[in-house]
């Protein structure tokens, strides 16, 4: 005799958590159960009461704002949870109606039927590490904005200066600056302190994230990925946090197209129609595999500071690093020979240089956590 199942929809919100429930086994019509309050108590007594006559539950619910919350109490409690992927959940597109009822309602009839994609719940402590390297990536762009406000507004007033930006020379030159009129110097120094406040909080950050990445599960795995050219720390510690343990994908194909970097397509019949890359999945990670890629329109070679992220690395990360440098830099070169866009051949290598680095992630293991 087959287990009786419910599956249970939840529509989660910041003060209250919409419930729906249908039961398995058949193709009975879902129920909305009412709204409960989103808080530790509320949801036990839920789940403490669904299960009444020893009924497995299966509960489900859209990532969102909420975070993983509601999802760590459920497991706590013994109950399978799924957080589900919003962009992949099935729409009718005549359905002009959404409200918190019927989208607990919709989860629940589409859980039972299968057709709901879990994304990956990361561990406590994983989320921990990863919410310090997304602080990192908003305070990057705050000073990218400050400095651009500080140009824009040098630019206006005909203060111009040949050269790079944003090295001594250029910072020398910004405290010689003066204007005749004292509202604008306050301006000015205004934003020079902008600058210099986002700069120390990136650098704050930076700091901390070589720290605690040391202790880190996946910090061997982070460790190896730096064999390649134009992954250094930062940028591995960073794809390491945001996609997970690498090694849950089982090729690299299924990896590039997680992250959206694989060509769109819209087929039919004979005709075969292929677009731009896809942009699904994490945009953080893919800029960076973007930003990375760009180090390859260089020749091969093995500078000094790459030279001393490979000390101490197994010989089979180290061969397949080198594998994967005089492969992409050929291949850059010799898309650009056929006079290939240069924005198309950087992400052809990026999405290359994804599967190099799922390669190295086979190689590793990650430490175990206690």
């Amino acid at each position: 005799m087959e287990e009786a199942i419910r599956y249970v929809g939840l529509d989660v919100h910041k003060e209250t958590i919409s419930v729906s429930l249908a039961e398995g086994g058949g193709r009975g019509e879902a129920r909305y159960y009412g709204k409960v309050a989103n808080n530790d108590a509320a949801l036990r007594k839920l789940a403490s009461k669904l299960s009444k006559g020893d009924r497995r539950l299966r509960f489900c619910y859209e990532a969102g704002p909420c975070g993983y919350g509601v999802y760590r109490l459920l497991v706590g409690l013994g109950h399978d949870c799924a957080v589900v992927a919003p962009s992949l959940i099935p729409r009718c597109p005549g359905d002009r109606v959404k409200c918190d009822r019927r989208d607990s309602l919709g989860l629940a009839r589409l859980d039972r039927a299968g057709e709901l994609t879990a994304v990956w719940v990361p561990e406590a402590e994983h989320e921990a590490l990863r919410d310090l390297v997304r602080a990192r990536v908003a305070a990057v762009r705050e000073l990218r904005r400050s400095r651009q406000q500080l140009c824009g507004f040098l630019l206006r007033h005909g203060r111009v200066r040949s050269g790079k930006n944003w090295t001594r020379a250029h910072r020398r030159w910004l405290a010689t600056l003066r204007f005749e009129r004292p509202a604008q110097q306050i301006v000015l120094e205004d934003y020079i302190q902008a600058v210099e406040d986002a700069q120390a909080r990136r650098d704050r950050l930076t700091g901390e994230i070589e720290i605690w990445a040391k202790s880190w599960s996946l910090a061997p795995v982070a460790e190896a990925l730096q064999a390649l050219r134009g992954v250094a720390l930062i940028t591995a510690v960073t794809l390491l946090a945001e996609i997970g343990d690498l090694t849950r994908f089982s090729s690299p194909r299924q990896l590039m197209s997680h992250l959206g970097l694989v060509a769109s397509e819209w087929s039919s019949g004979d005709t075969v129609r292929r677009g731009s890359i896809t942009k699904a999945g994490n945009r953080q990670a893919r800029n960076l595999l973007i930003e990375a890629a760009w180090c390859y329109r260089l020749p091969a070679r093995v500078s000094p500071c790459l030279l001393k992220r490979l000390e101490g690395l197994p010989k089979g990360v180290r061969d397949i690093a080198w594998k994967a440098q005089v492969r992409l830099c050929a291949r850059y070169r010799r898309m650009r020979a056929q006079g290939k866009d240069q924005r198309l051949v950087t992400a052809a290598i990026a999405r290359e240089l994804l599967g190099f680095i799922w390669a190295i992630a086979q190689q590793v293991t990650p430490a175990k956590t206690t």
